[in-house]
């Protein structure tokens, strides 16, 4: 049996102990220390699972590739046009760029990751296929989910329903959708599509929702409706979901009983310039609440980092979430959240688990979130992937 020894980590920010690791599984903890077994020092490190991006796009990174000076409009159409026309001009290729966002978050403690691909008329399934083969490629240190998204919308671009299609028949395991009536202008025909790709292949659905107030919340209906219809409780997700954070309150509380009534997973980036879901809120209702980087340094804009203590951090801020528990709620939505959105099998500290793990410098969770040091360790079914934030693994 392959087996290793983690002494003097602190589960969770708890007392000191050691883990016993076998197989890639966590086998328990405190034990003493197996003839034969390898052993490492934890050095008092915080032991959390692995971080979760939960949103991103990595078919469309430009991590690498020199900066690009953006000069885009502030319509959400304008970056997706601007976009379309940059990914020709750049030649970003989505094989190499989504590998060094996977090699990067994973150096810094991401073990799994939900990625939103493009699927249109222009790219194709370019993206997808090149995401797969960086799934493959890295297989051992981030396991990475695909979902097929329509970027440039779906009916307003004849063919992209047939290239959804197919790219879920090549291996994406989410079906996506977008802003079903500012984008495509047509929320039942979209939803239409969405839902029956999901149905037909059995996978979950992830919308991106950015339409504000009572647009937003009138989309927000029909997805809630089309989940309890068919039955796809606890397998959809609304990104982004700025309805939630509208002035309505009244409204707000009728939304989130439903979503709470229908099990739909609500996903944050908690941005710094939308109204956004309110976590400790969904969370109190019994939504799971997931957060994600969205797109990292690409021609939408500069910022971002695939980094989700950062992300925690920023769920932090914009939720006033001050106290200790309040700052480990915000790192629960990069961690445990995540999982049960993308339905992680064996995910977390308990024995049995996958040793999908990472090791922080802290006394508390609450402090390793705020000083986000770099990764002292991080373990992808019991191996060393990244040591003090360095990967084990060279980027392209």
């Amino acid at each position: 049996m392959n087996t290793l020894v983690i002494r003097n980590v602190r589960p969770m920010g708890s007392e000191a102990t050691s883990v016993t690791i076998r197989n890639g599984r966590i086998a328990d903890y405190g034990r003493n220390v197996e003839e034969g077994a390898e052993v490492l020092d934890g050095a008092g490190a915080i032991l959390i699972p692995g971080l979760v991006e939960a949103h991103t796009h990595m078919d469309k990174t430009l991590l690498g590739m020199g900066w690009y000076r953006n000069e885009v409009g502030p319509r959400l159409i304008d970056k997706i046009e601007n976009e379309r026309t940059q990914r020709r001009i750049l030649g970003i290729d989505p094989a190499r760029q989504s590998a060094r966002q996977a090699v990067l978050a994973a150096s810094l403690g991401t073990t799994h990751i939900r990625t939103h691909v493009d699927v249109d008329t222009e790219v194709g399934i370019a993206g997808i296929e090149g995401v797969l083969k960086t799934r493959e490629r890295y297989r051992d240190i981030v396991d990475i989910e695909l979902v097929a998204f329509p970027q440039s919308g779906m009916l307003i671009r004849p063919g992209t329903v047939e290239l959804m299609e197919k790219a879920l028949q090549l291996g994406a395991q989410v079906v996506g959708g977008l802003d079903p009536a500012g984008i495509d202008r047509d929320p039942k025909g979209h939803l239409d599509v969405v839902f029956g790709l999901a149905e037909r292949y059995g996978v979950p659905v992830d919308i991106h929702l950015h339409e504000p107030a009572e647009l937003g919340a009138f989309s927000m209906e029909l997805i809630i409706e089309r989940t309890k219809a068919l039955g796809l409780q606890g397998k959809v997700t609304v990104s982004h979901a700025f309805c939630l954070g509208m002035t309505d309150q009244e409204y707000v509380t009728a939304l989130i009983d439903a979503l709470a009534e229908a099990r739909i997973h609500i996903l944050t980036t908690a941005p710094a310039s939308r109204p956004a879901p309110a976590v400790k809120r969904l969370t109190e209702a019994g939504i799971v609440v997931a957060a994600g980087s969205d797109g990292v340094r690409d021609t939408w804009g500069p910022y971002n980092n695939p980094d989700m203590l950062e992300r925690a951090l920023l769920v932090g801020l914009r939720n006033n979430l001050r106290r200790d528990d309040e700052v480990a709620l915000a790192l629960d939505t990069c961690t445990f959240g995540g999982a049960r959105m993308m339905a992680i099998d064996d995910y977390g500290l308990q024995p049995g688990c996958w040793a999908d793990l990472v090791l922080l410098d802290g006394e508390t969770l609450a402090e390793a979130v705020v000083s986000r040091r770099p990764r002292k360790m991080v373990l992808k079914r019991g191996k060393v992937t990244a040591r003090d934030g360095v990967a084990q693994v060279e980027a392209p």
